[in-house]
């Protein structure tokens, strides 16, 4: 009688939290959905921290490739990062259920993360602790412009064609980053980028795992992602690729501390000895650059899945929009406290909406399991890059996917979208790709006689990246 007593208690705490009977849902079906999103975007775990290593987060500040041998297992500072990833998924994720009620995944980016490396650090010449310094930042004018409004204004002002050219650029860039990490495409100096040779083991195993996490995705098999991560690990260890010594299954998570807090902003006040206004015009491009990907990928997904969700009301606006924005944004400010990068609503979100989940519950559940994820970082640490790089490949294709809904018939509209996407791979920056779209969408209407299709915002931006590249041209 008391357990009959007990679990109706349960049901109805759960019902009047999350509203299931009314968005036509129960406990075990979002139970199922948020294990089901969590499954489905694991492999973040591993890849985000093999990424932020190569911006010198790493106990020996190592950047780029001589960064390629540390792990979470041999080195404390990318197991750092690798608890702040688990801690602000678990805040972002569990706050999306409890404040927004909706069945979203938030997480560190994996795109943001590669612009936070490779484009910030490595290209701009940020510390990692400088470029933690703007991603705080940006998260506190993610806040002031989604409490504003301001956010759905900035949406509304760029060209959709542009939206999707982002999201389809970024995607190319990651793609372009997996192979290279896999040594799939290596340098040349007679044609910038060459193949990589059959005859290294690195090579062969990111194809191995390339194929293997294709196949499994184009079967629909639930966590293929994170099931060929697995396996292309295991491979990998009579390869001599996987190293298992001093292997443990479960482990205290490691000490936070090496990248909590760790924040230069007086630094990134005076970067590069350019003075306040160079480190002004730098600083906003770098935060604006953060603030518009963070839009596009949030505003996306959330658009994306909100229609299979049923979450569209009947004024056509997304159910609780603003509350996930604020959300994110929030979730950002807590991940750069916390080592890590700007947080998105991750895609992968619509795994678990598949399955049933329709309300905060399945986010709660995804949560819970990213706190428990903390105690596998010893586990985590042996895989190599060689497993996570297929995995930024194949999201890649997912990304580039969207391009297909580009008007290219348009040309005033193919060609900022063209230069959009080019660009991000062939000058190795997010930042750049957004910049050369921008730039050139008002030449291209103005030249036509169609400048009453471009937004003033979008005018404002387009002078900005100017001087950003005339003032700053690194």
């Amino acid at each position: 009688m008391n357990n009959i007593y007990s679990n109706s208690n349960k049901k109805s705490l759960f019902e009047s939290i999350f509203k299931l009977s009314q968005n036509k849902t129960d406990v075990k079906t979002e139970v199922l959905a948020g294990f089901t999103t969590f499954v489905t975007m694991a492999y973040a775990l591993l890849v985000i921290p093999n990424i932020l290593k190569f911006s010198g987060m790493n106990s020996l500040g190592l950047i780029g490739d001589k960064a390629a041998a540390l792990s979470t297992a041999n080195d404390p500072v990318i197991a750092a990062a690798f608890v702040g990833m688990c801690i602000t998924s678990a805040i972002g994720t569990i706050l999306m259920g409890l404040y927004a009620n909706l069945p979203f995944a938030v997480a560190p980016g994996i795109g943001l993360t590669a612009f936070f490396t490779y484009s910030v650090c490595l290209t701009l010449g940020y510390t990692w602790q400088q470029a933690l310094a703007a991603v705080f930042l940006s998260g506190l004018l993610f806040i002031l412009i989604t409490i504003t409004s301001i956010r759905e204004k900035i949406v509304e002002a760029l060209p959709e064609n542009l939206k999707i050219a982002i999201t389809g650029g970024i995607g190319l860039f990651i793609a372009l980053i997996g192979l290279k990490s896999g040594s799939i495409i290596i340098a040349n100096p007679s044609t910038l980028v060459g193949f990589g040779s059959f005859t290294n083991p690195s090579t062969v195993l990111t194809l191995i795992g390339i194929i293997l996490m294709a196949v499994l995705m184009a079967r629909n098999i639930k966590g293929a992602m994170l099931l060929s991560i697995i396996i292309t690990t295991i491979i990998g260890i009579p390869m001599g690729i996987t190293n298992i010594k001093d292997i443990s299954f479960l482990s205290m998570p490691a000490n936070p501390g090496p990248v909590f807090m760790a924040f230069d902003f007086k630094g990134l006040m005076h970067h590069d000895g350019t003075g306040v206004l160079g480190a002004f015009i730098s600083i906003f491009m770098v935060v604006l650059t953060f603030s518009l990907v963070d839009l596009f990928d949030t505003i996306g997904t959330l658009v994306g899945t909100a229609q299979k969700a049923n979450m569209i009301e009947e004024d056509g606006k997304i159910k609780n929009m603003k509350k996930a924005l604020l959300t994110d944004a929030i979730s950002t400010t807590i991940s750069a406290m916390f080592g890590t990068t700007t947080t998105a609503t991750y895609v992968e979100s619509t795994a678990g909406i598949a399955e049933g989940g329709r309300t905060g519950l399945t986010s709660v559940v995804t949560g819970i399991l990213f706190i428990l994820a903390l105690f596998l970082g010893s586990l985590v640490g042996i895989v190599p890059s060689e497993a996570t790089a297929p995995a930024l490949v194949i999201v890649g294709v997912l990304m580039m996917s969207s391009v297909k809904e580009i008007n290219f018939d348009d040309f005033t509209e193919a060609v900022p979208a063209f230069f959009t996407i080019a660009i991000m791979p062939f000058s190795y920056s997010i930042a750049n790709g957004i910049a050369a779209g921008i730039i050139f969408y008002p030449i291209m209407k103005v030249a036509t006689g169609k400048h009453k299709d471009v937004h003033p915002i979008i005018y404002i931006l387009a002078v900005l990246f100017v001087l950003r590249f005339l003032l700053l041209p690194q």
